[in-house]
C-alpha cells in the first residue's frame, strides 16, 4: 500500500522509519509549505516496508512517499 502526498512541499521530518508499526492515522512524514506544517498520516494499519524521499527532498501532489506491508 502506498502512502502519498497530497500537496506539493517540503519534506520537513521523517517520523516512522522502515520496519515500524502504524496504525491508522498514525504521522508517518511531517511536510512544510508555506511555513506551515503538514502531517502524512498511514490510511492503513500495517509495516513500514519503505519509505520513497528524503528530509529536505520536494514531493509533488500524489508522490509516493511510503511503503507499506
Amino acid at each position: 500500500m502506498e502512502v502519498k502526498s497530497q500537496i506539493k512541499a517540503i519534506v520537513w521530518k521523517i517520523i516512522k522509519q522502515p520496519g515500524d508499526m502504524v496504525e491508522v492515522d498514525d504521522e508517518i512524514i511531517i511536510l512544510e509549505s508555506m511555513k506551515m506544517e503538514i502531517p502524512i498520516s498511514s490510511e492503513h494499519k500495517g509495516k513500514i516496508k519503505s519509505i520513497e524521499i528524503n528530509e529536505g527532498d520536494e514531493v509533488d501532489e500524489g508522490q509516493t512517499v511510503a511503503i507499506l506491508e
